[in-house]
């Protein structure tokens, strides 16, 4: 299987924390290269707990959190899928929106807009932000613009704010089949 390369974007929410052991390394154990984008208040994040470094490492390429100065070449390969991953409410209300206010948002702003490439959208809600007015016609604009929102119960059921069950995982490897499922040429291989 040729390798294809995975644009993972990551925002600040639960999730996080895990995101080298639960997803980078089991998607490049699944073939593909991972190239990690996040926010900033997730690169702080990732920064505080060495984190950050680990994931440059288990991948090979830089974590781009800031823009890169125009004279540099952009450190990332072209990318096959793009994966928002964990999608915190304010990422997926921006995407939505079309609000590029950093890089990672840049990213999967210019990628919506390109429709050349898959988009899978995870959003690491709870049942407070759901309820919030303008919710509803985010996903929608973000569903009329070919984005594949993982949502429902089967993926992660709303709790209400700090009410999630203590040590709830997220679906990685659910969350996985749904990026290979949507890329060309990219067997789906669950770990299940």
């Amino acid at each position: 299987m040729s390798t294809h390369t995975l644009g993972l974007i990551g925002s600040a929410a639960g999730g996080l924390e895990n995101i080298r052991t639960s997803l980078i390394e089991p998607a490049i154990t699944r073939g593909w290269q991972v190239a990690v984008t996040l926010t900033p208040t997730a690169g702080t994040w990732l920064e505080d707990t060495g984190e950050l470094a680990r994931v440059e490492t288990s991948t090979g390429l830089p974590c781009r959190v800031a823009p890169r100065m125009p004279r540099e070449a952009s450190p990332h390969p072209p990318i096959d899928c793009f994966l928002v991953c964990p999608a915190s409410a304010n990422t997926v209300a921006k995407l939505a929106l079309g609000l590029a206010d950093n890089q990672a948002l840049t990213t999967v702003c210019e990628a919506i807009g390109t429709q050349g490439v898959p988009i899978v959208v995870f959003p690491r809600i709870n049942a407070a932000h759901a309820r919030q007015p303008a919710w509803e016609s985010h996903l929608s604009a973000l569903n009329s613009a070919g984005v594949h929102l993982l949502t429902g119960d089967e993926y992660w059921p709303l709790h209400e704010p700090r009410g999630a069950p203590a040590g709830k995982d997220l679906p990685w490897a659910r969350i996985l089949d749904a990026v290979d499922s949507v890329t060309p040429g990219q067997s789906t291989s669950s770990t299940d």
